[in-house]
Order: C-alpha cells, then sequence, then structure tokens
C-alpha cells in the first residue's frame, strides 16, 4: 500500500475531531473538563491546540469568544454534558449575538441514556440563544460533521454547538485516507477551510451609494463589528469624499491617530462627537446595525439626513431604523467599489474643514472635556474618588501598547472613552447579551489573543465578584493584567435608574455591604490597592517596575472606591430600551 492510504492505526472519534479542528487551524480552547470532554480536550491538546482551564464554564466561553474576536481565529470551548453546557450558556448567548466564529465541544449524553442526569435537549438548548447546534453522528461522518461546523463557523461568523454523545466519542476508526473522508490524492495535504472572499455589491448599488455621496457635504462614516478589518479602505473614501470616521462601540479603536475620527459614535459620544454626527447629511454605516446604542434612539440622525447601511447580511438593512438605501457587501469592499466609481471627480473638502479638525482635537476625547471633580469623603466619610479623573489618570499611567476589556454596569462608559487605545484589537466589549459578570473572563481571552499588549479589565464590583473564581485563572497565567474595579458598593445602573425620580425607593435590594476587594485579590495572589485618592495609584508605578523587562508577571486589582455621579450620562438613554 502507497504512504498516502496506507493503514496508520485505529483512532477514536473524539481523536478525529481533535486532530480535524487542529488541521484546520482551530486557534485555542477553554474549558472545564469533566469526564464526558476529558478525551476531545486532552487530544486537542496532543494536536497543539493551546488549552487553558478555567474556573467556571461560563468563564471558558467568554474567554473563548473573547479569544476569537481579538485573534481572528476560530476559537473553541470544552464542556462536560448537561450541566457544564449549562454553565457556559450565557457565554455562548454572547458569542452567539455578536456573531462570533466559536465552537463549542459539547459532549451529550448517548442517546439510550434516557434516565442519565446529565440527559437533556442540548440542540434545543444552543437554539435558544442564538447558537447553530451541529452533532457528530458517527465515526464515518466524523470528519465531515467537523469540518460543517467549522465551515459554518468560520464563513458563516456564527457560534456553533458541536455535540459529541459519548457512545459515538469512543467508536474507532481506522486513520486512512479513505476512512478519513478525504480522496486518496490528497490524503498528505492537510484539511482547509478559508475565509470567504470578500463580497462586492451590486453596481446599481455603487452607483447610488456613490451619487449620494458625491453630493453630501457633512458625510459621516460609522463603522461597526463589520467595518473591522476595512480601515484602509474607508478612510480612503472617507479622504476622498470628505467624511468624518467615528465608531460603534464594539469597533473603538478602528480609526485611532485620524484627525477627522470622532472616536465612539452614540452613548459614549463625548458632546462635541454627538453634535458633529447630529449635524451630517449623509450617514454611512459600514457593518453598524445603527441600533439605539450606536444612535441614541435615533437622535443622532436629523430629520432630513440621509443613510445608508453597508452589510453583508439583507436582513440587517433597515432592521433598527428605516434607511435610504441599503447595500449588500463587505465593507472593504464596498468603500474600494464606490471610491473608485468616484475616481474621476476631484477629492472634496466637505465636513474636513480646519473649523471641524480643530473641535475634533479640543473636545472628541473626553480626557479633554471638563467634567469637575466629585472626589471627596462620602457617606461614611472616607475618600470616595471621581471615576472620570480616576480614569484619565490610568490613561496616563499605563502603556499606549493596550488591550482593554470592558464588563456590564453603570460604569462601562469610563474605561470605554477615557483609555485610549491602539486600534481596533486593542477594546473587547462582550455587551450584546448585556450580562454583567463577564468583563474578567474577557480580558483573560482577550490577553491571549494579544499577548504583547498589556491587557486592562474596566469591571464594576458586582461583575467583578461575578466573575471573581477567573481571578484564580488569570494568577496561574501570570498575566500582567490591571483590573480597575469601579465599587460603589452596589449595582449601580439600578439605583440610579430607580433612584432618580424616587429618592424614598427601598434600593437595599441593589445596594450592598462595602467589601474588601483588594483583601480578595491579595489572598488569591495578585498585587492589590484600595484606591481612595489620586495619590492612591502610585501603586500602578510600582507594579509596572516589579516585573522583568517592564511585564509584572501577576495581575493588579485596583479596588476604587468611587464618588457617584448621579447615574453616567450614558445610562437614561441605556435604560430606555429596556
Amino acid at each position: 500500500m502507497s504512504g498516502a492510504s496506507a493503514r496508520v492505526g485505529a483512532e477514536t472519534v473524539a481523536e478525529v475531531v481533535a486532530r480535524t479542528l487542529a488541521e484546520l487551524g482551530a486557534g485555542h480552547c477553554f474549558g472545564v473538563v469533566g469526564s464526558g470532554n476529558f478525551a476531545v480536550t486532552n487530544a486537542l491538546v496532543a494536536n497543539g491546540v493551546p488549552f487553558t482551564a478555567a474556573r467556571h464554564e461560563g468563564g471558558a466561553a467568554t474567554m473563548a469568544d473573547a479569544y476569537a474576536r481579538m485573534s481572528g481565529k476560530v476559537g473553541l470551548v470544552s464542556v462536560h454534558q448537561g450541566c457544564g453546557l449549562t454553565n457556559a450558556t450565557t457565554g455562548i448567548g454572547e458569542a452567539a449575538k455578536s456573531r462570533t466564529p466559536l465552537i463549542v465541544l459539547a459532549a451529550e449524553t448517548a442517546g439510550a441514556a434516557v434516565h442519565s442526569n446529565f440527559a437533556m435537549d442540548q440542540a434545543a438548548l444552543a437554539r435558544s440563544v442564538g447558537a447553530v447546534p451541529e452533532r457528530v453522528h458517527s465515526a464515518a461522518s466524523a470528519v465531515a460533521d467537523t469540518v460543517r461546523a467549522f465551515r459554518t463557523a468560520l464563513e458563516g461568523r456564527r457560534t456553533v454547538v458541536l455535540n459529541l454523545p459519548l457512545d459515538v466519542q469512543v467508536q474507532e476508526l481506522q486513520s486512512t485516507a479513505h476512512d478519513a473522508g478525504r480522496a486518496p490524492s490528497s490524503a498528505a495535504s492537510p484539511l482547509r477551510v478559508a475565509p470567504p472572499a470578500p463580497v462586492r455589491p451590486a453596481e446599481e448599488s455603487v452607483r447610488a451609494f456613490a451619487e449620494l455621496l458625491a453630493t453630501a457635504e457633512r458625510p459621516v462614516f460609522v463603522a461597526g463589528r463589520g467595518g473591522r478589518g476595512a480601515r484602509k479602505e474607508i478612510l480612503a473614501l472617507a479622504e476622498h469624499s470628505g467624511a468624518l470616521v467615528a465608531t460603534s462601540a464594539v469597533a473603538k479603536g478602528l480609526f485611532a491617530g485620524e484627525p477627522f475620527s470622532l472616536g465612539i459614535s452614540g452613548g459614549f459620544s463625548s458632546p462635541t462627537t454627538a453634535e458633529l454626527i447630529s449635524g451630517a447629511d449623509l450617514i454611512v454605516a459600514f457593518g453598524c446595525a445603527l441600533n439605539m446604542w450606536t444612535m441614541r434612539h435615533g437622535n443622532l440622525i436629523g430629520a432630513d439626513t440621509a443613510v445608508v447601511q453597508v452589510d453583508l447580511d439583507h436582513a440587517a438593512l433597515g432592521a433598527h431604523r428605516p434607511v435610504t438605501l441599503g447595500v449588500v457587501g463587505d465593507s472593504g469592499a464596498s468603500a474600494a467599489a464606490v471610491l473608485e466609481a468616484l475616481s474621476g471627480a476631484a477629492p472634496r473638502t466637505a465636513y474636513r474643514t480646519e473649523e471641524v479638525r480643530e473641535r475634533i482635537a479640543a473636545g472628541s476625547r473626553w480626557q479633554d472635556v471638563e467634567t469637575g471633580d466629585l472626589s471627596g469623603p462620602g457617606a461614611d466619610g472616607l475618600e470616595r474618588i471621581d471615576p472620570r479623573e480616576l480614569t484619565r489618570r490610568l490613561d496616563a499611567l499605563l502603556p499606549a501598547e493596550r488591550i482593554v476589556a470592558v464588563d456590564s454596569g453603570n460604569f462601562m462608559g469610563y474605561p470605554s472613552q477615557y483609555l485610549d487605545v491602539p486600534d481596533e484589537f486593542g477594546f473587547c466589549f462582550t455587551q450584546a447579551f448585556q450580562s454583567i459578570g463577564l468583563g474578567l473572563a474577557t480580558a483573560i481571552g482577550a490577553a491571549l489573543a494579544q499577548p504583547g499588549r498589556l491587557p486592562v479589565l474596566g469591571s464594576g464590583d458586582g461583575g467583578f465578584l461575578m466573575g471573581l473564581s477567573e481571578l484564580e485563572t488569570a494568577v496561574r497565567l501570570r498575566l500582567p493584567l490591571v483590573c480597575l474595579v469601579y465599587n460603589d458598593a452596589a449595582y449601580g445602573a439600578e439605583v440610579h435608574h430607580f433612584g432618580v425620580d424616587d429618592p424614598g425607593v427601598d434600593l437595599s435590594t441593589v445596594t450592598f455591604p462595602e467589601t474588601d476587594i483588594a483583601s480578595i485579590a491579595r489572598g488569591i495572589g495578585c498585587a492589590a490597592a484600595t484606591v481612595r485618592t489620586l495619590d492612591d495609584l502610585d501603586a500602578v508605578r510600582r507594579w509596572l517596575a516589579s516585573g522583568a523587562n517592564g511585564v509584572p508577571d501577576r495581575p493588579l486589582v485596583l479596588d476604587a472606591k468611587v464618588a457617584s455621579d448621579g447615574g453616567a450620562w450614558w445610562l437614561q438613554e441605556a435604560f430606555k430600551g429596556h
């Protein structure tokens, strides 16, 4: 027999699934290992796929989500059957709603095990949170089933739950060219699934887009998740047409360093940014949903403003608001095609005047907006620090080459707007499900995707304590992770929302006794400091200096006792959608 088709020994289905995923280029696996997923996880490691053991399956799913977003590779999650999958469900839902290319390897009870404690309808659970359920059906179909799941994740930008029944996992097959499901002529080559080619828009759409842009006097481009990766093309079109550029929150950093970049559009916008966007006569959304967050419930779109929306998904066009023109196409390909259509006309100044450039330089960043200082004694007589001043100072103290992760809560505008990032791979925003408690796991996954950057977490005390188990994971990985905890001893969003109009309302259900988060962090193995004044941030300088070559080998937790802002500036807009 030839080397291409010779028998090389038996493999179990679990081993075949792992080998296939490794050959296809899966980037990193996160999980909690139990009896049901022990074999497939070990097989992944044996085939060279890095594995990180989390302390909770929910953390594992969020780590994998963040890793995939920040690396551009398909992430993996490995969980036990039944309860392992249910523990991971919030993280899976976040990834699914964000269209993250992710595969969840979920062990599943055998079909005959109808009385197993772990038995449940795992496919229905996956569908209920927007994920795509798949299954490895047999030894004969194992490679094909795995490739199908990988193609769905990569090409369709979907989160896939690949169920691995226990009785199927242990089935054996001979790893010859024929048995592995490959043609003999290609058996020596690894399996490959290429990312889909960019979708070029229809010619009539390009013409209509170009006509709107050619007459616009104040165009603004807003890039979202679907615009990440199209910086060069979008900026080239913006420069030619005289457009200002902005991003949704998830694409923060895409236009970093550009003099006509407005920063984030929506609830996190500075007053200058909001005014310039609302003054546009044409808004172009590149891979951006134009939802209530990005457009402040439509308030950033003028009554006579034309709106163009570019998206790969036809169903996304006009889903959140009426649009003047919907364009089905890749953001980069669409921008390039419109620029080509306009190439015969001279570049226009339009919105890119010197006056506008000066306004952007002076006021598009919250760091440059005067806000006063709320710092001072709290009700307990102890000092409280203004979260805005805190974050401004931390932005100046930390290295610029960073990757920022943000949990959900009243505080979230501070790290989102006050902490600059170098590019779109410097900001990870897991907010599609609006769950608190995902921030710490997000920061870990993002850190592993971008190991050359300093990871920074912004979290509230509620979310940080909810995901606290993963702090041990960060210590075990020796991550130089800065955890900035905005500690107001409450679920601050609810306090500010329900307590504003009725000062007498009972808030005892959303307020808590003071917690010494710094002491908890030290017990787990972190460096830590309680921060009540700006002087307390000297702990950051000491920590940065503690590591070899300027890289510390353990996390730093800053338990910042923050003053109340009376409800963050974006909060009332946010609650309109609840």
